[in-house]
């Protein structure tokens, strides 16, 4: 059989193809669905099926996109609930994909819909695990949790992960292929490492979640010091289960001005450095300028589901490259318009005077944007007030304005966005970004 993995890195999701005489399986797909065609056309292969794992919480798919295009039959857990016409795949089900056999495993944890698809031809064995099993840890099992005793359903999940790891693999030999869902980088999960694929026998010799532990030591690690989650991941996860929308329509709808300002919230998509010399009035600068940039998940977690904004790019050629980024999370129908930076009624961040701070610390009031998960291994700034920037928009109130204030997060990806967050907050406040400078202040 021939496995084409594929990696949209801000998101650190994969995605799979699979052909064996001429016929093709797509399994958790982007929202983009032409690398797959291209794929296919160029192994002269024809899409039959499309698989979802689960419902995904950290991006849009393309199945239902897939299967008007092309006429792939979709398949996931009649567990899911999907609302777009589909076969049930589960224990017991088998789909064929020319030489291929791919049956299903229920594997319920990461989700209660999840499951695991075996692929097998001759003596091969293939696992696409989605977010059950992942390299070096499970996925996470608090992304599905609805108004009421929050806690229970954690607990609920967390003990179905610990019976899929215990029970559903067992039967499975050491050579079977692991190929995931998500990797380092990815919010569904807490501890994984950096490689994309491995062994069931390795993930049975290094992974903490197989080691030897009872349900209550499991459930303990799994539920420790889990990351945050984004506002947009429920609203991704009823998207999927409804079917989005075609691609091309949907981002073809938004509207694009020049030469022109407005009003309400803004996001300005453009690199912090350009954004510091000029921008309108209570914009929020989270960056979109390079594929690696974790700009989907950073609107996701600031912008709310079904909340307008409109979108600041620097340039005319960038709005495909934006829209398509935008869309990823099914942020496009909450765009009021995308327009090319004006030149008038522009403000500028003032710069920071780094020798006057470590001079007079004190004079200064230090925010502390990273993941409560980070302070907690340290702080750089023992007198920082400590605000997730996920957190912000809601709390910034309580940052007092009287002193200079100072963002910083780990890297300087996030200060940019926070000290843009407290700017757009807190009228007349000044604000400095010390992204340019905080590596100077770690141990």
């Amino acid at each position: 059989m021939k496995v084409k993995q594929f990696k949209y890195d801000p998101l650190a999701h994969y995605s799979y193809a699979l052909i064996s005489d001429g016929e093709m399986a797509i399994i958790d797909p982007e929202r983009n669905p032409m690398q797959y065609y291209a794929f296919a056309k160029t192994n002269k292969a024809k899409i039959i099926a499309v698989i979802e794992t689960h419902p995904h919480a950290d991006f849009v798919s393309s199945h239902w996109q897939i299967h008007q295009e092309t006429g792939a039959t979709i398949y996931n857990s009649k567990k899911l609930g999907a609302d777009y016409p589909h076969k049930s795949f589960d224990e017991g089900n088998t789909i064929k994909i020319g030489q291929i056999t791919l049956s299903a495993i229920n594997t319920p944890g990461h989700s209660p819909d999840s499951i695991t698809i075996v692929a097998r031809e001759g003596i091969e064995t293939i696992l696409f695990t989605g977010d059950t099993l992942l390299i070096g840890d499970v996925g996470r099992p608090d992304l599905r949790e609805k108004a009421g005793n929050m806690r229970s359903k954690r607990q609920e999940m967390a003990e179905s992960m610990y019976h899929t790891v215990q029970q559903k693999f067992k039967n499975l030999p050491d050579e079977a292929i692991i190929y995931p869902a998500h990797g380092a980088g990815s919010l569904c999960g807490k501890s994984q490492t950096d490689a994309s694929s491995s062994t069931l026998g390795n993930q049975r010799r290094g992974n903490w979640a197989f080691k030897k532990q009872t349900q209550e030591q499991f459930i303990n690690e799994l539920l420790d010091s889990q990351p945050f989650i984004p506002s947009y991941f429920g609203y991704n996860v009823d998207l999927n289960r409804q079917g989005a929308a075609m691609l091309r329509t949907a981002i073809a709808e938004v509207p694009f001005k020049l030469n022109t300002s407005v009003e309400g919230l803004i996001v300005d998509v453009r690199q912090e450095s350009a954004f510091k010399k000029g921008h309108l009035k209570g914009s929020i600068n989270i960056q979109a300028t390079s594929k690696e940039a974790p700009f989907e998940t950073w609107l996701g977690a600031i912008i709310k589901p079904e909340e307008k904004f409109s979108l600041v790019i620097d340039a005319p050629n960038d709005l495909e490259t934006v829209l398509q980024r935008v869309a990823k999370i099914g942020y496009e129908k909450q765009l009021h318009v995308v327009l090319a930076l004006p030149k008038e009624n522009l403000i500028k961040t003032p710069q920071l005077d780094l020798l006057d701070f470590k001079k007079n610390p004190e004079l200064y009031t230090i925010v502390d944007i990273r993941n409560e998960s980070e302070v907690a291994e340290g702080k750089i700034f023992e007198s920082a007030m400590t605000i997730p920037l996920n957190e912000l928009r809601k709390t910034a109130a309580k940052i007092p304005p009287s002193k200079p204030i100072i963002v910083h997060c780990g890297g300087g990806y996030r200060s940019a966005t926070g000290s843009s967050i407290i700017e757009s907050q807190l009228d007349g406040a000044t604000v400095f970004d010390l992204s340019d400078h905080v590596t100077q202040f770690k141990q």
